[in-house]
């Protein structure tokens, strides 16, 4: 039996049409829910992380850890196996992970102008208008971004996309079930030979791809017949290094035949390939500052510790609650919420944030409460920067060793 996909964004009559669906064809349904909890049992990242993958938001630490690249790339390869099981409807943002190639996939995409989706966000949900088009909104943008993650198109309702778009303001449950159920009878959409082997390359290439982001790459991935294809779309200094590190961890990989490198259309732009070193913590630099802060941060990077960066205290606890970092150096003295309060904040809610003080302002007291509070480290402007790149290194080894602990 042919595979399923649904995507859809909000109030375009999905639930009935599936629910009705699954009542004359037997599938299994899955949605981003499911997908999910199975990403988590085989990759071991946590939930936030994974579903953190769909969101249009993305950490200021992602350049970093590659985080939403790694949670993709358990998410494809969970997606690759559960293919392999039939009779599936799969349903949402994971739907959109099935290449292509593979055309025993059925993919389906609901759609309705504005106007009705208001409509039905008012009958549905007894929403405003107002409320309705911002949900709306909010939606068609976690879409838009979902898809341009994947493709780089802009517009995620764009028929190349899809094998079938149905306008659902156009047309009753009925008739969308039958147009639905009518293609998948279709003689071309029916399991074959070749398709299988399509999606058992497909398989191949999300293992292969998993393997390279547990080593902090993150690079495209394709197989057919054993053969792998690594494509590189971002510009790098020493590209025959980074082949030869890409190929040795494809080749560990169960079932590879042979290894090969290429250069993708993205390679010429500005943007440079890094790897991400699992050994340098989430960095978040806080001070008010500007010109010393971004100095610092300089300084740090060319001893390979990237940071993110922001001047106050309350964007800082905005982005501990958002973003989680691992490591903060804190300055004391900064208008609005001072270093002081954001620590006690900081420890409070994220108390395995290991945070250290860095101030030119602070007296023997501020120390004193400082540690009590749980900072990490208290030490002053102007500080050595080896003595500081040592204290950061420590910093997250106890980070990495109270995790370790916990879990």
């Amino acid at each position: 039996m042919p595979v399923l996909t649904i995507f859809s964004s909000t109030f375009c009559n999905k639930e009935e049409i599936v629910e009705q669906l699954l009542k004359t064809v037997d599938f299994n349904r899955v949605t981003d829910g499911d997908v999910v909890r199975r990403a988590i049992a085989l990759s071991g990242m946590d939930e936030k992380s994974l579903r953190g993958a769909f969101s249009a938001k993305t950490s200021v630490f992602n350049k970093l850890t590659h985080g939403k690249e790694r949670a993709i790339a358990w998410l494809r390869l969970t997606v690759a196996e559960m293919l392999a099981e039939g009779n599936l409807l799969l349903d949402g943002f994971s739907s959109m992970l099935i290449p292509s190639t593979i055309t025993h996939v059925l993919r389906a995409c609901l759609i309705a102008d504005m106007p009705s989706r208001i409509q039905m966000a008012g009958e549905a949900s007894g929403l405003s208008e107002k409320e309705a088009i911002a949900q709306i909104r909010k939606a068609d943008e976690e879409r838009a971004a979902w898809v341009y993650e994947l493709f780089k198109m802009r517009d995620p309702w764009a028929p190349s996309l899809y094998d079938i778009v149905i306008p659902v303001d156009k047309l009753d449950t009925d008739a969308a079930l039958n147009d639905i159920v009518e293609n998948l009878r279709s003689e071309v959409i029916q399991p074959t030979d070749a398709s299988r082997r399509v999606a058992a390359d497909f398989v191949l290439a999300s293992r292969v791809g998993v393997a390279l982001a547990k080593e902090g790459h993150n690079v495209d991935v394709s197989a057919r017949d054993g053969a792998v294809t690594i494509t590189i779309q971002k510009n790098v200094l020493m590209i025959g290094r980074l082949e030869a590190e890409l190929k040795g961890v494809a080749e560990t990989v169960d079932g590879v035949v042979s290894v090969d490198t290429r250069i993708g259309k993205g390679f010429h732009r500005a943007d440079i390939y890094r790897k991400y070193d699992f050994e340098v913590p989430k960095l978040l630099l806080v001070d008010d500052e500007r010109e010393f802060v971004h100095t610092l941060s300089e300084r740090l990077q060319m001893r390979d510790m990237d940071s993110a960066v922001t001047y106050d205290g309350e964007s800082a606890l905005d982005m501990v609650a958002d973003d989680e970092p691992e490591v903060m150096i804190l300055d004391l003295k900064m208008p609005g919420i001072d270093g002081i309060e954001v620590l006690r904040k900081v420890k409070q809610t994220r108390p395995a944030i290991e945070v250290i003080i860095l101030t030119g302002h602070g007296s023997e007291t501020d120390r004193e409460t400082c540690m009590a509070l749980g900072a990490f480290a208290y030490l002053q402007k102007p500080v050595d920067i080896d003595v500081l790149t040592e204290t950061l290194k420590k910093a997250n080894e106890k980070m990495k060793h109270n995790r370790a602990t916990r879990s």
